[in-house]
């Protein structure tokens, strides 16, 4: 791929500019040339030949949108000239899939040190949870946040704060010239040193904070305790406190049937407080009291060595570029398929990012009930979003497509490549837990903090996210590594990036080399490395009321 131009599949009519190249270029690929009438920005693609209004633009062997107007051989698509479409899809269409498993023989034998739980499941960190049943709590829980992160050690450094208290200085000796003419730090400052941590075996204790659980629909807040549920038997989860108001319709026992749900043999610290039964004062006092105690207890737990089969890997993308289809996304794709190989878990999620390669996935499906349920999924989901205007072909953000993602279709074909060539051996709702090893495909929204809130309770111990433009999404209880589809951006953004797939564009590694380093970035994150989102305290966190959310 050191050459400034790639065409991805055989059959595809367009050709990507690896590279800016200018107005009346002349190009070849393939022993074909190719003179460009206008200029191609790298990411961007132009056509191999003349498209006729309607005509089919053909890009990874799909199909991805057609032409509006005329475009001549050499001009680049563009949001003008090229509208979305894509494939039709069926499970009545099926065709039989097979693939060749990559050679996993140098990773057998490789672990992890992460934490065993009693369900036979192993966590990459050990956390304490704190959520609120209803928005009404979500005060106290910050409050507790504030108490526990100050005095045991898990709270961010000030830094913007200590910027704030020397501006404050400056400005009461009446020095504003001071302050105006300072330039915007680019880096973080050398910073006080944090507090020791007296539990060394705890990695943190999260506070979620929400905007639901009364008010909206039963289906909503039924929803967000199977949510809360999938959380608290997560194996990065070692214990739990509920704060309830108590008359919400997010109902304790409601989150209680359906922890059972998923794990009957549950049997981690839960602790749960009703606001309605008394002050706020005994509220708070017993609910920091047990917390505390149990924090005490989960730092018992300490690291052990762990098979690469004990992994669950997030696949996701969100802000995306031109390169992540060639670079990023494939090789989380092979790794994928690695991972699956050794007998572990990947979940590719963003349901509106798999528009256009349904049959693919379909095909790939293990049996005919799981593609069927794939199909269901898919169908109901663009139904509800065409029903309020909407549609799947809105995905494409005006970042996507400044920097090469004319419409949904050439996105998402590009996006599942991060599931690799697996077999699929399961389909899962939003909140329904992996159970089986393999590749499966996890009912979200594309949006980046749904998506990955949605994989996590899934069961994914560590997401990795890809991006082409750069964003610092993070979980509160799943590391998430963000892995750029190229090396500006890793350069532009170090204290976001966490990998490069940067030397795939540059010719300078193999999809398969990059992957394979990638691998073993994974296993140091599921050892206790913790990721740039993790360093920056970025505990994001959304549940999907499964209303129209691309």
């Amino acid at each position: 791929m050191a050459s400034q131009l790639l065409k991805i599949h055989p059959s595809d009519n367009v050709i990507v500019a690896l590279r800016d190249l200018p107005v009346n270029a002349d190009v070849a690929w393939a022993g074909s040339h190719y003179s460009l009438p206008y200029g191609v920005s790298a990411k961007h693609k132009f056509v191999t030949e003349d498209i006729e209004t309607g005509g089919a633009i053909i890009m990874y062997g799909v199909l991805v949108g057609r032409a509006s107007q005329p475009i001549r051989k050499g001009e680049p698509i563009t949001t003008f000239n090229l509208k979305h479409d894509s494939q039709d899809y069926s499970t009545a269409n099926r065709q039989p899939y097979s693939y060749v498993q990559p050679d996993v023989s140098k990773w057998q034998g490789r672990t992890f040190k992460g934490y065993h739980r009693e369900d036979g499941r192993v966590g990459t960190y050990n956390y304490w949870l704190v959520v609120p049943l209803v928005f009404c709590e979500n005060r106290n829980v910050l409050i507790m946040k504030d108490a526990f992160e100050r005095e045991l050690g898990y709270a961010q450094t000030d830094i913007y704060r200590e910027h704030v208290r020397d501006f404050l200085h400056l400005y009461q000796s009446g020095d504003l010239r001071t302050i105006k003419s300072m330039e915007a730090f680019t880096e973080r400052e050398p910073v006080r040193r944090k507090p020791e941590r007296p539990f060394k075996n705890v990695d943190g204790i999260k506070f979620l904070t929400h905007e639901g659980g009364c008010g909206g629909t039963r289906t909503d807040a039924n929803t967000l305790c199977a949510l809360f549920a999938a959380y608290a038997v997560h194996p990065n989860v070692a214990g739990i406190t509920v704060l309830s108001l108590g008359c919400q319709n997010s109902e304790l026992k409601t989150l209680e049937d359906e922890i059972k749900k998923r794990d009957p043999n549950f049997n981690k610290p839960f602790f749960a407080f009703e606001h309605q039964k008394g002050t706020e004062y005994s509220l708070m006092s017993g609910a920091i009291k047990e917390t505390f105690m149990g924090v005490t207890k989960i730092n018992e737990f300490e690291r052990s060595d762990a098979p690469l089969s004990k992994l669950s890997v997030g696949l996701k993308c969100g802000g995306s570029d031109g390169f992540s289809g060639i670079s990023a996304n494939p090789v989380l794709g092979h790794l994928s398929d690695i991972v699956v190989g050794l007998g572990g878990q990947t979940l590719l999620a963003e349901f509106p990012e798999l528009n256009g390669v349904e049959q693919e996935l379909i095909n790939r499906c293990v049996t005919e009930e799981k593609a069927a349920k794939f199909e269901k999924l898919m169908r109901d989901y663009a139904g509800k979003a065409e029903a309020v205007g909407s549609a799947f072909a809105f995905n494409p953000s005006p970042g996507n497509i400044k920097d090469g993602l004319i419409t949904d279709a050439i996105k998402s074909a590009g996006a599942a490549r991060k599931g690799g060539n697996a077999y699929i051996s399961d389909v899962l709702n939003y909140t329904e837990r992996a159970t089986e090893s393999g590749l499966q495909l996890v009912c979200t929204p594309g949006n980046d903090v749904e998506a990955t809130t949605g994989q996590t309770a899934a069961g994914a111990n560590i997401i990795l996210f890809t991006t082409g433009l750069g964003t610092p999404t993070g979980n509160p209880i799943c590391p998430v590594a963000k892995v750029a589809t190229n090396t500006i951006l890793a350069n532009r953004m170090p204290d976001v990036i966490d990998f490069d797939c940067g030397p795939v564009v540059d010719g300078t590694q193999s999809l398969e080399q990059n992957a394979e380093a990638l691998l073993e970035y994974v296993i140091r994150v599921a050892s206790g490395e913790q990721t740039k989102a993790q360093q920056l305290g970025q505990d994001d966190f959304i549940p999907w009321k499964r209303g129209v959310s691309l």
